[in-house]
């Protein structure tokens, strides 16, 4: 296990302080005795950042907030300066949009440029952390097909999606290029983009919107009962993939880009993962025929397209993380724990229906 030595003297700049990944990033660096700057669209929503304020009352570091946005230029200025390091977390994660350019691109793309021009203004920055997605390397399941040793690796970008086919996947991949870009055009402070699979496990914020909860709350509330498409996926707790940012921080031999992902699994094996502690539950037990999800999924949910399910459904995902083990010195809690706990949370949180 690496031992980090934090640069206390300074504070950190966490972007989208309430999402699902930020909410542990900011209770690592509090729990080390950081001041955290933490940019939020409205610091004065008390119900949005409740959760952090307990957090810092138990920590030994301090939180300030910071109003900003990520398509208002100059905005996270005043949220950045005097910081050492910038944890620049916020993006929209959702499947259920009717402008993918709007809701998903913008953000994303000028939320980047945004965040690392102004990086670029402030003297006390050096070095950004980014968080990008394994969503940016790769778009389908079938694009394994065409890696280099058939399996991802952080080489690989995503050349198969777009504004219309994989939406989301595609706002990843041109952030995480425009980060590049504006990191190209200056010698200041140095980009490591951390690059996660899906994440699951619980979450510090107990209202949490991420997309992950919506998809593995399918799993007990009964809408998958009748069984799961066989997609392959990679899995990583958001307690490691937290662990992975600040080692991405403060580690010197951190570089480039690094895929962070616990595990190489499968939705029908998640269904698996927790049928030992919740079988009453109505967790898919039997896969679907791949005819069927082609025939059935986009009648049920109109962003599954045939389109994905063709390229996505009946494939494996396998991603190569190690080079997360190798410089970062990543250790991976087990999946069914990460699974379970999120499970578990869902069902105190009443997003799933106790049996």
């Amino acid at each position: 296990m690496i031992e980090l030595t934090i640069d206390k003297s300074k504070p950190v700049l966490v972007t989208g302080a309430t999402g699902y990944v930020a909410g542990w990033i900011v209770k690592r660096l509090l729990e080390e005795g950081t001041t955290v700057h933490a940019a939020v669209r409205d610091p004065g929503d008390r119900h949005k950042v409740r959760h952090l304020n307990e957090l810092a009352a138990q920590s030994p570091g301090t939180l300030r907030y910071f109003q900003a946005d990520l398509l208002q230029p100059g905005s996270y200025a005043e949220a950045m300066d005097g910081c050492g390091l910038v944890f620049h977390t916020a993006s929209p994660f959702t499947l259920n949009i009717t402008d993918p350019q709007k809701e998903l691109v913008d953000p994303a793309q000028l939320g980047t440029r945004n965040v690392l021009e102004t990086a670029s203004r402030t003297a006390s920055v050096k070095r950004v952390v980014l968080t990008s997605s394994c969503a940016a390397i790769y778009g389908d399941n079938a694009d394994l097909d065409s890696t280099a040793t058939g399996v991802f690796t952080e080489d690989d970008w995503n050349t198969s999606s777009s504004l219309n086919h994989n939406p989301y996947a595609y706002s990843k991949t041109v952030a995480e290029q425009e980060a590049w870009r504006v990191a190209g055009r200056q010698l200041a402070w140095d980009l490591v983009v951390v690059n996660p699979s899906f994440v699951i496990g619980p979450a510090i914020n107990p209202h949490a919107t991420s997309e992950s909860f919506n998809i593995v709350r399918q799993l007990g509330d009964g809408r998958m009962k009748a069984g799961a498409a066989d997609i392959g996926v990679g899995a990583v707790d958001v307690r490691d993939l937290a662990e992975a940012h600040l080692r991405a921080a403060y580690l010197p031999v951190a570089s480039g880009r690094t895929i962070v992902s616990g595990h190489n699994t499968s939705l029908p094996a998640l269904a698996q993962a927790l049928l030992p502690r919740f079988s009453a539950y109505p967790v898919p037990r039997r896969t679907l025929p791949k005819w069927m999800v082609w025939l059935l999924a986009p009648l049920v949910d109109k962003s599954t397209t045939r389109a994905f399910v063709t390229r996505n459904v009946g494939l494996p995902w396998k991603a190569d993380n190690r080079k997360s083990i190798a410089e970062l010195g990543m250790a991976y809690r087990p999946l069914a724990e990460s699974i379970q706990d999120m499970f578990q949370q869902l069902i105190d949180n009443g997003l799933i229906p106790k049996h």
